[in-house]
């Protein structure tokens, strides 16, 4: 289980996150909602250790994650698939793909197998270059990079940004897989509603750094949760 405690984050003066607390569970969907700009990017930066937080506490596992860099928490488990996807352009997909061994044993580096099972696509692709691809492709992509970690926990910024409708259903029914069949504990952080109403099995919505609202999926229909998410 992730654990955030009280955390707040700075940009210099700004203040980006006040005082965030929550918990995503094994097995379970978590979606954290919100408008554009209101600290929910920074939250995962915070989690994946992208920006140091200002004071609070986070950890996973129960293993305290602060202070450690990025590639350390890759190692214990948490596999990010950052906004704007972030892959290479001119590696292939294959090399892409070999980018996730970084954290592993030397034994472990290897794609497995189901990373295909989800996105087919990129098994006919290894050998293009990821530039090439559509932006649809490249989200899976990003996605299958993060897998190839074997990570206890699947963290995902705006997967579905740009991305046509068919592969927007191909990447929520791969998320589903995911959460059903080993049981990693997935946070989602998305600004498309019904994605996250269908997803999710508990659901923040982010105004100005803290969590205004917190609660099932089907809470997100109640007008306390449609009031924080209306333009």
């Amino acid at each position: 289980m992730l654990s955030v405690e009280n955390v707040n984050l700075h940009y210099g003066a700004a203040q980006a996150l006040r005082n965030v607390s929550f918990k995503a569970e094994m097995g379970k969907i978590t979606c954290v909602l919100g408008r554009n700009g209101v600290g929910k990017s920074s939250l995962l930066r915070a989690i994946t250790g992208q920006h140091p937080v200002s004071s609070g506490a986070i950890s996973f596992n129960g293993a305290p994650l602060d202070g450690l860099a990025p590639f350390r928490r890759a190692k214990q488990g948490i596999g990010y698939v950052p906004q704007g996807r972030e892959i290479f352009p001119l590696l292939t997909v294959k090399e892409n793909l070999e980018t996730g061994y970084a954290p592993l044993q030397r034994a472990e580096r290897s794609i497995p197998d189901d990373i295909f099972s989800l996105f087919p696509v990129l098994q006919t692709m290894l050998g293009r270059r990821g530039g090439d691809l559509s932006g649809g492709q490249q989200q899976q992509l990003a996605i299958a990079r993060a897998l190839v970690t074997r990570p206890k926990i699947l963290v995902l910024d705006e997967p579905t940004e740009g991305i046509q409708p068919s592969i927007i259903k191909d990447i929520g029914r791969a998320i589903k897989y995911l959460r059903d069949s080993t049981g990693m504990a997935i946070l989602l952080v998305e600004q498309y509603l019904d994605f996250c109403r269908e997803l999710a099995d508990r659901v923040y919505i982010m105004d100005r750094g803290a969590f205004v609202h917190g609660g099932p999926a089907e809470t997100l229909d109640t007008p306390e949760a449609r009031r924080h998410l209306t333009v």
